[in-house]
């Protein structure tokens, strides 16, 4: 058998968008993912359906996965010939074991490639406005490790150094050891006022800082209860976030969606939120086969209903491979959403929305083998695609939604409710309970109904059903969960 190949690979700090071009293209075609905590998970998002997830995440008191082990999975995988990706946080060659795992394969004499990535040290500064050099406040930059292997678990450093040598420090994962760190800079001649910052998720819509100073930021930490991961970082530098803070200033920072998914992809919606600040997590994940289908007939209909944008590509991609000329259908087309006749609009095809659809006339509805569940009267169902729970991801999305604190649940079409409350039920978790305190946004009036059908807690809904509308109420209505009951639910 061929020897496969190893690509090691940094998934950057958090940020899906801040991986580098080459990462995702092995992500893309790899076969096996091994994959650490802090590597964003929502990457492994763009592997193929058939590809392997292994978790090899490190938490501070316990260990998912041993180095050995780690390293000896990735020899096992390549010498059977997979396609390999070790996906780690930040950079893999800041703190990341690279060495080590690149000695193992070298043994073995296994092909392997290393991909750099965004290490967190200098984005999550960045993200908090703090850029770690400037040539008034800063000349030098160092990252440090601040939890070694000594007994004690103390870093041993050379803080005379440290505190000589270098303007900005930042210190990986360090929280644990914060009054030890503070201390030895103060006795090696650091001002007890040097600014000190921590940044929690840093990238992640979830991100926090915590400001202070090598005086009082050990008792801020306390009173804030504010834990890894984080950067600690140390430095005259920080004083420029006042003025450059740009990330916390976006209109959805703060906002942490749990956003009910209806397609088998990274949807527009999410992309969008996430560009505004939000952190966004896409729930279900589904596994799509695309249906063998009978194009013979399409000429006999005056009226078709596409039910997703998803469902209307998966159409015309059958039409076109059947060979038949699109210009044989004579039918006027129908949206069940507004993304459905947007998609239509961007094929050059004029569509309306269901509403406005006659009641008279040879109706076809085109869609997944969800459409099955309704009662279609008058019509005949064109099924394109069967649709079905990825159930590798329901592990990976409960490990999400522990390590997040989301504050804002939106559906965006009525299709997505039951699918939503199904998969839930498969983590073991009950709706109604998870939706307790958050705030619940119905994309439309459709969809408010199918949520409080589902019986589930409902807090209104944008003035239109648009991805800007939903942004500007999310923007407005604030993420008190003390203040959800007492919104205004929009006509």
């Amino acid at each position: 058998m061929t020897t496969g190949k190893v690509f090691l690979v940094g998934a950057g700090p958090g940020d899906v968008r801040l991986i580098t071009v080459k990462g995702m293209e092995v992500i893309k075609q790899a076969e096996v993912i091994l994959y650490d905590r802090l590597a964003n998970p929502k990457l492994l998002e763009y592997a193929a359906s058939d590809c392997e997830f292994i978790y090899c995440g490190k938490l501070p008191d316990r260990h998912i996965l041993r180095q050995e082990n780690i390293n000896r999975l990735l020899v096992e995988k390549a010498l059977a010939g997979k396609m390999v990706v070790r996906l780690k946080g930040g950079d893999p060659g800041v703190f990341g074991r690279v060495g080590e795992e690149a000695a193992a394969l070298a043994r073995y004499r296994i092909p392997f490639e290393i991909v750099p990535g965004i290490s967190s040290g200098i984005a999550a500064p960045l993200y908090a406005g703090i850029p770690v050099t400037h040539r008034e406040h800063a000349e030098s930059f160092a990252v440090v490790t601040a939890h070694d292997q000594s007994r004690d678990g103390k870093p041993l450093l050379d803080w005379d150094g440290l505190v000589r040598g270098v303007d900005t420090i930042a210190f990986y994962m360090g929280v644990g050891n914060l009054p030890y760190i503070c201390e030895n800079l103060i006795i090696h001649g650091k001002k007890a006022s040097t600014p000190v910052i921590l940044i929690q998720w840093g990238t992640f819509g979830r991100q926090k800082t915590l400001q202070g100073t090598l005086a009082d930021i050990t008792e801020k930490v306390k009173a804030a209860k504010f834990s890894n991961p984080a950067i600690i970082l140390v430095g005259e530098v920080i004083s420029l976030r006042q003025k450059i803070s740009w990330f916390e200033a976006m209109p959805l920072y703060g906002r942490q969606i749990l956003l009910a998914r209806t397609s088998e992809g990274m949807s527009g919606l999410a992309e969008e939120l996430s560009k505004q600040g939000a952190d966004v997590i896409e729930f279900p994940k589904w596994k799509k086969t695309i249906l063998p289908v009978d194009v013979s007939k399409l000429a006999r209909y005056e009226k078709i209903l596409f039910t997703s944008p998803e469902s209307m590509e998966e159409f015309f991609t059958a039409v076109f491979e059947n060979g038949i000329d699109i210009r044989q259908i004579r039918a006027d087309f129908f949206g069940a959403s507004i993304g459905s006749v947007k998609a239509l609009n961007k094929r050059g095809l004029l569509a309306k929305l269901v509403e406005e659809m006659p009641r008279k006339g040879h109706l076809l509805i085109v869609g997944d083998d969800s459409i099955l569940n309704n009662n279609y009267e008058n019509a005949n169902l064109f099924i394109t695609s069967k649709k079905e729970l990825d159930r590798q991801f329901l592990p990976i999305f409960k490990r999400m939604l522990e390590e997040a604190d989301v504050n804002t649940v939106v559906f965006p079409s009525s299709a997505s409710v039951s699918p939503f409350v199904a998969g839930l039920r498969e983590c073991g978790i009950d709706a109604k309970e998870l939706l307790g305190g958050l705030q619940v946004v119905s994309l439309g009036k459709q969809t408010m109904a199918a949520v409080n059908a589902a019986g589930l807690p409902s807090h209104g809904i944008p003035a239109q059903a648009t991805k800007e509308a939903l942004i500007e109420y999310l923007r407005k209505k604030g993420v008190s969960p003390l203040c959800f009951d007492q919104l205004t639910v929009s006509s």
